[in-house]
């Protein structure tokens, strides 16, 4: 961070009065709301620190215990702020702080460094000795100690000087500062997510590519049977032992005929012929499924990139990538995908066996949702509660919407208990008592 923005800043939070909250929202960014309603993210990454605000809401990535964010919420939740400066006129942001109690007044400081290789988040007691810090540091890394209990030396202050950087509008600013960051994040991410589902698709159509050809199976089946019929009929001009024939066929043609492994006699020489072409009609009349099934990976392969491709916030691809949790032996469908929402299990079938798993597998109280009056992936919603959260079911539908169609419009997705939902061959469903939500694939 500049210290010409730190400045500027400083400026802008001097007006405030009050730290209503404040905690870790994830391992170095320290949330802290201002005045009961105004708040500011302090992200204190080595090498890219900086202060920003969000229009939305960033929930926490887990509730931190440590020691720190024990002190840090004595110490500054509902304080009052007595003074905020830069410390020494240099990148570091000191807030005094005062709580008031029965019997008297607990006053610290908190400091926030942006100084490159050292940024921290360090809290004081008014002699300046150490209570906590985000960062811990010994003797044997720096000459400057940072522990619980030391006195906190002066970091030795820069003496070149300092550019100034207008900040015509500080809350575009404060905003900007974090959509660009995330910004870079998405583009990485989904990068990093989607490269290895390209190369899943590849892979798949490679296999389609090396799939057998029916006709072509089929016309050597017939060739096989007819060498089978052939061999049974020269019964006595054939010797045992031999893997090569070489026979007359019924138009008197000169014919050759390999088989796989000598035999005793030439009735084996025969089944083989006819085991052989049964193999081959059996590959040919099943080679449907084979390509149905690498088709329908492609398609929710291909579903799976989009929905990455269109998604706004980092948040958004790593819901679409719930972690394991580890210790867990229930063996996953591959026909099923899984996903979280705020806690909800929802599950999503990826082609129609995974549909099917799902109706199995339900229970009735489960929500169950499909794209209205058109084909689409089954979605069901693990819950026993007779009131689902309406956003719950919102981001379900857009689920639904997302690994169905490509087309980006609105859509409307029925949604029902799994009980009202009666299945009538396969995956093809009849249903009633259901309501329906519309959602926008963007």
């Amino acid at each position: 961070m500049k210290l010409s923005h730190l400045k500027q800043i400083l400026t802008y939070i001097k007006n405030y009065k009050h730290i209503s909250a404040i905690h870790r929202i994830n391992d170095t960014t320290i949330k802290i709301v201002f005045d009961k309603d105004d708040t500011l993210y302090f992200a204190m990454i080595k090498g890219d620190s900086y202060i920003y605000k969000s229009n939305e809401e960033i929930k926490r990535s887990k509730v931190y215990q440590a020691p720190f964010d024990v002190v840090l919420a004595r110490q500054c939740n509902r304080a009052s702020i007595e003074k905020i400066e830069l410390h020494n006129e240099d990148k570091i942001l000191r807030l005094y702080l005062s709580q008031k109690s029965a019997y008297k007044a607990h006053k610290s400081i908190l400091q926030f460094e942006f100084t490159g290789k050292n940024v921290n988040v360090i809290l004081l007691d008014e002699a300046e000795v150490i209570l906590e810090a985000l960062r811990h540091i010994d003797a044997d890394a720096s000459f400057r100690v940072v522990k619980v209990g030391a006195k906190l030396l002066e970091l030795p202050k820069n003496e070149f000087a300092f550019k100034e950087y207008l900040i015509e509008d500080m809350e575009n600013y404060l905003h900007n500062e974090y959509d660009k960051r995330e910004s870079k994040k998405l583009q990485s991410l989904q990068k990093s997510k989607i490269e290895p589902l390209r190369k899943k698709i590849k892979k798949l159509y490679e296999k389609l590519k090396s799939l057998d050809n029916e006709d072509i199976l089929l016309e050597n089946a017939t060739k096989l049977q007819e060498q089978g019929h052939l061999v049974l009929n020269n019964l006595y001009n054939i010797k045992p032992y031999e893997k090569e024939l070489i026979l007359r066929d019924y138009s008197d043609n000169e014919v050759t005929i390999e088989l796989n492994k000598r035999h005793v006699n030439v009735s084996e020489m025969a089944d083989e012929l006819f085991k052989r072409a049964k193999k081959d009609k059996q590959r040919a009349k099943n080679l449907y499924i084979q390509r149905d099934s690498l088709t329908e990976k492609v398609s929710f392969l291909e579903h799976f990139i989009a929905t990455i491709e269109s998604a706004k916030r980092v948040q958004d691809i790593l819901f679409l990538f719930p972690k394991h949790k580890k210790g867990s032996k229930k063996i996953q469908s591959d026909a099923i995908e899984t996903f979280f929402i705020e806690g909800y299990k929802v599950q999503l079938g990826k082609n129609e066996k995974g549909n099917i798993e799902l109706l199995k597998r339900a229970k009735a109280k489960d929500i169950w949702l499909h794209l209205k009056d058109r084909a689409s992936a089954h979605v069901i919603i693990s819950t026993d509660k007779q009131n689902l959260p309406i956003n719950i079911i919102e981001r379900a539908a857009l689920l639904c919407v997302n690994f169905s169609v490509f087309e980006k419009s609105s859509y409307l997705v029925d949604y029902t208990a799994r009980r009202e939902v009666k299945v009538q061959e396969r995956a093809n469903v009849l249903y009633n008592k259901y309501k329906t939500i519309s959602v926008t694939k963007e």
